[in-house]
């Protein structure tokens, strides 16, 4: 079982409903993508000062699978149910996503003696 990362970093279309657009993404959203099976875990994050053009925030989603070309086809139809049904938000803007696969399993900190 490959372990990857995907990496979603988006901006919110009208600073001013930044409140609205954060609790979509965290009641609608981030569910909606966790129903694909393979989606493990997901987590946003806030840049503390983004540059002018770059994003603001970034989700992390998690993916444990077989098969990714698999887990990307299903991810793309889950997106396009989603979106038919509504369920996306005309204040999400999308910059960029990256996919980084795990070559090194986690390392913690060693505890001092």
């Amino acid at each position: 079982m490959e372990k990857w990362i995907l990496n979603v970093e988006t901006n919110c279309a009208d600073s001013a409903r930044e409140k609205e657009f954060n609790e979509w993404y965290d009641k609608v959203h981030l569910p909606d993508i966790l129903h694909i099976p393979e989606v493990v875990r997901a987590s946003r994050y806030e840049c503390a000062d983004p540059s002018e053009g770059q994003a603001k925030f970034l989700a992390i989603y998690e993916i444990e699978t077989k098969d990714l070309g698999e887990t990307m086809a299903a991810l793309g139809e889950r997106l396009e149910a989603i979106t038919r049904e509504g369920r996306m938000s005309d204040l999400c803007i999308l910059v960029g996503t990256r996919m980084y696969k795990q070559i090194t399993a986690p390392v913690q900190k060693r505890k001092a003696k």
